[in-house]
């Protein structure tokens, strides 16, 4: 079994809260980006999607903190697809300080939209695996 993949942060002044945490939001922001960042890596970068017509969906998402995440911190997000029958599917999500410990794990259920139709499209996960160049890197 290969690692999952994962993009490393530091938790910059900005997105701290005023308890010298990083602020909820933000924890959104490098989940999504984690993901953006392991489509781009499986081959299906913004233009790619573009040219298809379609485009991911986040559809919910749950943040469960574990450990605070400071100024000047570095952490590693994950990023592991699961997929399964029907419109939606999942991505985990866990925050890893750099000496490992878990901070944070993001859930969100997530689509693909036909950008014409403007409908979420069924069995995503076999579009994914039809437009990406190392459809292992989403979990397929």
């Amino acid at each position: 079994m290969t690692d999952p993949f994962s993009v490393r942060f530091t938790v910059r002044s900005y997105e701290i809260d005023t308890l010298g945490h990083l602020n909820g939001a933000y924890y959104v922001s490098y989940a999504d980006h984690a993901r953006y960042e392991c489509a781009i890596a499986a081959g299906v970068g913004p233009d790619v999607l573009r040219e298809a017509r379609i485009g991911p969906v986040n559809l919910e998402t749950t943040i469960r903190y574990r450990a605070e995440l400071r100024h000047g911190d570095e952490v590693d997000v994950t990023c592991a697809f699961l997929w399964g029958d029907g419109k939606t599917f999942r991505a985990h999500q866990e925050f890893h300080r750099a000496d490992g410990t878990l901070a944070a794990e993001v859930a969100s259920v997530c689509g693909l939209l036909d950008l014409e139709e403007r409908r979420l499209l069924s069995e995503p996960g076999e579009r994914w695996r039809a437009l990406a160049t190392a459809p292992e890197i989403l979990g397929l």
